[in-house]
């Protein structure tokens, strides 16, 4: 089998690991990396034994993959050009700062036969992919993504940069669509909303309320579904889930995953079982990374497509559209 040869466009905090994880696959040939910073393409370069770039253009006709991973608002010229060659990519999230730039994309990738990876990441968690088969019509959903601030995510918004997980999740879990979009949210320490809250109304009558901050005075990733079988919790951090039910139907560990754990407390709510399982904290971005690579040799269709990517990002607009409205408004 021939390695499969790919790049790494933009190697700040994320795209760095995105070049170890490829120097480390076998089967993969980590052509170069690029970054417009000349010294930190240089320093991920030689610690991964590739080559360093200044300009991404350099890499077409030399790969067959790339992970963009630069600052959002450079996503789209970079995915346009290397799709427009026939390159496959995995765009970090959000896919563009515009939903029109989404759509182009997508259009160009169907024309030259190429493929649209996105990178939401929590789909790769242990826990998420613990929940396959389990999630069925829920009709309440509760998220909150709380974070501790930090100086490198302030390009676009919190709903850009921390909600947009959720609301993938949700979409994915929902299969409607919304209907409704009741918003608010303020910058506190950024020019970008730093807080907010949304509640989405799904066609299918489900609701969800979803929260995000990144001025948290702690770190949190949760979420709750409600649907007529069971009550499930998920600690995306913690790797766990908790599940209610009327009947002895508790989630059963994980396949091939010693880490999983399952209890079962027949008294604390009468008639009902509870199960509380951790699996193992594995290696998300590895299990990305090695998906989209998997995807590319059988050109088959990514976990998270570029379709479900631009419909997450048109909800993400949609929130911050309405918050800018309601702020103009009232804040003047």
């Amino acid at each position: 089998m021939q390695s499969l040869k790919v790049g790494v466009c933009g190697v700040g905090y994320l795209g760095a690991f995105h070049a170890e994880k490829y120097a480390g696959m076998d089967g993969v040939d980590l052509v170069g990396v690029v970054d417009i910073d000349d010294a930190r393409a240089r320093e991920v370069a030689a610690r991964w034994q590739t080559v360093p770039y200044t300009d991404y253009r350099d890499l077409i006709g030399k790969i067959q993959a790339a992970s963009i991973a630069v600052s959002t608002p450079a996503h789209f010229q970079l995915a346009r050009d290397f799709l427009e060659a026939g390159v496959d990519v995995l765009i970090e999230k959000p896919m563009t700062t515009d939903l029109a730039e989404a759509d182009r994309l997508l259009e160009i990738a169907e024309s030259n036969g190429a493929i649209i990876q996105v990178g939401h990441l929590e789909r790769f968690n242990s826990a998420v992919t613990a929940l396959d088969g389990k999630i069925r019509s829920p009709r309440f959903i509760e998220s909150h993504r709380l974070s501790i601030y930090k100086q490198r995510c302030n390009d676009v918004s919190v709903v850009l940069d921390l909600m947009i997980h959720d609301i993938d999740i949700i979409l994915n879990f929902v299969r409607s669509e919304v209907r409704g979009i009741h918003a608010a949210g303020i910058p506190v320490i950024s020019g970008h909303v730093d807080i907010a809250n949304a509640r989405l109304e799904f066609e299918n009558g489900c609701v969800a309320n979803v929260t995000a901050s990144r001025i948290s005075m702690k770190n949190e990733r949760k979420i709750r579904l409600f649907q007529p079988d069971a009550y499930i919790s998920v600690d995306f951090a913690h790797h766990e889930i908790t599940m209610v039910r009327m009947k002895r139907e508790a989630c059963s560990p994980g396949v091939g995953d010693p880490a999983a754990v399952s209890a079962v407390h027949e008294d604390l709510i009468p008639g009902m079982d509870i199960s509380k399982q951790r699996f193992s904290r594995g290696d998300a971005l590895q299990d990305e990374l090695r998906s989209f690579v998997n995807v590319v040799r059988r050109r088959g269709e990514p976990l998270v497509t570029g379709r479900m990517g631009r419909d997450a990002l048109q909800i993400a607009l949609s929130i911050m559209e309405q918050i800018q409205t309601v702020n103009h408004r009232t804040l003047g």
